[in-house]
């Protein structure tokens, strides 16, 4: 086993870290060789709130999944979300000088790097510019116009959207846990990766991952990305009004609805009661399992509410045939996929990240909890074979290359547009972030 083909997805939630070693065997599944899980202590709705405690569980994380997997953990994938992140449609346009030769890659790259061009808030950058259809000459609905011959080229951009000092924060934790940062991947399309199918994406789909803190939303139609929202409501609201509503301590209402918790109140009868330990002494306090989940019910239904409610705002509401998959930690609640039916009227379905998984993978890690860290490794490992293709463009397989300069310089320029073509925009903002991190501690 080569330490270079291994992939680490690290993924900094708000109420777990959770650290994936694994790496992609010959028939295209996923062998997860190590993991670790920690609870989160420094971060709020998937932001960094306090960087020594997040440094901390990193840390822990790593040391677990190194022990199991055997392996020294340096580079890692990191998933970036938070309620910062959302997005906006745009259309760019350029006018071509060289009308008589066809429509190159390096037209299209060059049109999509004038979309980071535009202005933005204070404290925001452009995480990803995703185009969706191109017009050629006025020609529209064209999902690939590079060969085309054309004066014009127009495109329809979706553009994702985050805040700087979020991702600040988070290469700031990851370099003093001792580690180095790959590439940052945003998390609901991390999630798309380890739940969804190819047919699900081009009959348009809602991905949702209810995490601790917040739901990520990423719509899809037509096998493009269409809309991507983060909302700040996740499974710790839950906890807390289980806290309130029962009068227990957050520990007991974490554990209440982990094991007995429902998202219909009607499933559960009246004389199901179950006991919770009294604090110092104090006799044990009953609790009614209907009226657990009836407080269960009553947010959860808000979530699946605001979540609608991004749905409808998309305008692809009615062109989703592949309904809602709904995939992190808050999908393992018991009927919530019914509960969502009943408030949306659509589909819905728990998304597993099983079926990307080798045979040999532990129980645990096809939970939806893991959908995000497994998606994780998942795209870095179609990066690493994206950057192994690229190197093998550098070998000199053909003849009489490296002594002849015109052919040389063939080839050089077929590895740069190859390379350009390959690059995300995610890892030109990551370089930007580590200059930053350099320049701040000379």
């Amino acid at each position: 086993m080569k330490n270079a083909e291994i992939i680490v997805g690290l993924d900094i939630g708000t109420t777990k870290i959770a650290v994936i070693v694994g790496r992609k065997n010959e028939f295209g599944k996923i062998e997860i060789i190590g993991y670790g899980k920690v609870p989160s202590i420094g971060v709020k709705r998937g932001v960094v709130s306090n960087i020594e405690n997040t440094v901390q569980s990193i840390k822990e994380a790593v040391a677990e999944a190194s022990q199991k997997s055997g392996v020294e953990i340096q580079y890692v994938n990191v998933g970036i979300a938070g309620q910062h992140i959302k997005s906006l449609q745009h259309r760019g346009s350029m006018i071509r000088n060289q009308t008589d030769t066809e429509i190159s890659q390096q037209d299209i790259d060059t049109l999509c790097n004038s979309m980071y061009n535009l202005n933005m808030s204070p404290g925001e950058e452009i995480l990803e510019v995703v185009p969706q259809e191109f017009s050629v000459d006025g020609e529209h609905g064209i999902r690939q116009p590079k060969g085309m011959s054309g004066s014009s080229l127009d495109a329809n951009f979706h553009i994702i959207i985050g805040q700087t000092a979020a991702a600040k924060n988070i290469y700031k934790c990851v370099r003093r846990a001792g580690l180095e940062i790959v590439e940052l991947i945003l998390e609901p399309i991390a999630s798309t990766e380890a739940v969804l199918s190819d047919e699900e994406k081009e009959a348009g789909v809602v991905l949702v991952d209810v995490g601790g803190g917040t739901s990520d939303i990423a719509i899809f139609h037509e096998g493009i990305i269409r809309h991507i929202t983060v909302i700040p409501l996740g499974g710790e609201i839950i906890t807390d009004d289980i806290k309130e509503g029962c009068s227990i301590i957050k520990k007991h209402a974490e554990e209440l609805k982990i094991k007995f918790g429902s998202a219909l109140a009607s499933e559960n009868k009246e004389e199901e009661i179950v006991a919770i330990p009294g604090l110092r002494g104090r006799p044990p306090k009953e609790i009614s399992l209907r009226n657990l989940a009836n407080i269960i019910q009553a947010r959860m239904e808000e979530i699946i509410e605001h979540i609608y409610y991004e749905i409808k705002s998309s305008g692809y509401e009615k062109k989703l045939i592949g309904g809602i998959v709904l995939t992190g930690g808050g999908a393992q609640m018991k009927h919530v996929a019914q509960l969502a039916e009943f408030v949306t009227g659509m589909d819905t379905r728990i998304g597993y990240p099983n079926e990307h998984l080798a045979n040999n993978v532990a129980a645990e890690m096809a939970s939806p909890m893991f959908a995000t860290s497994i998606g994780l490794v998942i795209v870095g490992s179609e990066r690493y074979e994206r950057e192994r293709k690229k190197m093998k463009e550098l070998e000199p397989d053909e003849e009489g290359v490296e002594n002849d300069p015109k052919k040389k310089k063939q080839k050089e320029k077929k590895v740069t547009d190859k390379t350009r073509e390959g690059k995300k925009f995610t890892e030109i903002f990551l370089e930007r972030i580590k200059n930053w991190f350099e320049e701040e501690n000379e």
